[in-house]
């Protein structure tokens, strides 16, 4: 075959496999897995409770491992699907001790599109996954399963961990974090102005932290001894309040600022159009999913027992480490 013949079949198959991948997206095309339990569209995350984190990465064992994957929320007895198309094989036996809830399955899913028959070569794959689902009866432990299709019910978790957040424990195989393919695709969150909401209650226009014998709350304040400077503005907020979504957006947490387990480190992050900002001392409802302006967000955590006399507040610190102070002065310059 001539040279500029063989260019000219690249060509052609090329043209062909964008159709077909046009016409009939293969599975991985899909940036984001399906809904994996029914009661739960978005794929929430658990968040913490008396037995740990259901977050990636989360400490177990007493600080001397890490979890390897993510914690899906699902109630027990509830339906679970495929979150892909794939290959299923198992069982997985993850506690290895055959108690109510020791079953699970492996899904991996091929990348390979398609084969045409006027080339006897095979047209590039595309990369597949491969993830453990534990804590559910699957239907079957063999054979192929589509994407949404059911794949079994969840195990009563609260059986052998009672009080636990119920969940589905998805691990990817190769140990990676699974997270942002759980994260449904949702719109863009449209910001109607560049101010935004009360973020505590009782403070309707997110009057800033003075001085205090702890140090002053405004961006840029001295901290260590002069060697530092503030990164956040320090939002006014007794303890207790209720803690308000300054701006509509995607959670993420649990944010640890202190690192030493008091009782304000805990924290969550809001990312949303133009904006993405930290809120610290408070702890939310949820550490995941979409959050709405204005939308109650958690509550203010007592911070009178870690500084007593300091006056309480919200420490609120753009991720970029910008500024924030003209985004939450409410109502001004208007």
């Amino acid at each position: 075959m001539s040279a500029l013949s063989l260019v000219a079949l690249v060509s052609l198959v090329s043209t062909v496999f964008a159709k077909q991948l046009d016409a009939h997206p293969p599975q991985q095309q899909h940036r984001h897995w399906a809904q994996i339990c029914s009661g739960n569209p978005t794929n929430k995350i658990r968040g913490c409770d008396r037995y740990g984190c259901g977050h990636f990465g989360a400490d177990r064992d007493s600080h001397k491992g890490k979890h390897a994957g993510v914690d899906v929320i699902c109630s027990d007895g509830a339906t679970v699907y495929a979150p892909f198309s794939g290959q299923l094989s198992g069982p997985i036996r993850f506690f290895h001790n055959g108690n109510a809830i020791d079953d699970g399955v492996q899904i991996r899913g091929s990348g390979k599109c398609c084969w045409f028959s006027l080339t006897s070569l095979p047209l590039p794959s595309l990369p597949g996954y491969c993830v453990k689902l534990v804590c559910i009866h699957p239907i079957r432990y063999h054979g192929q399963i589509h994407r949404g299709q059911q794949l079994g019910r969840m195990l009563p978790m609260q059986r052998v961990f009672p009080g636990i957040t119920s969940h589905i424990h998805v691990e990817n195989c190769d140990h990676s974090d699974p997270t942002h393919l759980l994260t449904p695709v949702v719109p863009p969150f449209p910001q109607q102005d560049r101010h935004w909401a009360t973020v505590c209650s009782g403070n309707p226009t997110n009057e800033i932290r003075g001085c205090d014998r702890y140090g002053c709350g405004y961006y840029g304040a001295p901290r260590h001894n002069g060697k530092g400077k503030h990164a956040g503005v320090d939002v006014i907020c007794s303890d207790g309040a209720t803690v308000y979504a300054p701006f509509s957006g995607q959670l993420s947490g649990p944010i640890k600022f202190f690192h030493n387990g008091n009782a304000i480190d805990d924290g969550v992050q809001i990312r949303g159009s133009g904006f993405c900002v930290k809120l610290l001392c408070i702890h939310p409802i949820r550490y995941n999913g979409r959050i709405s302006k204005g939308q109650i967000l958690g509550k203010m955590l007592p911070m009178q027992r870690v500084f007593p006399g300091i006056t309480s507040h919200i420490h609120v610190e753009n991720c970029d480490h910008s500024d924030p102070t003209t985004n939450l002065e409410r109502g001004k310059g208007r």
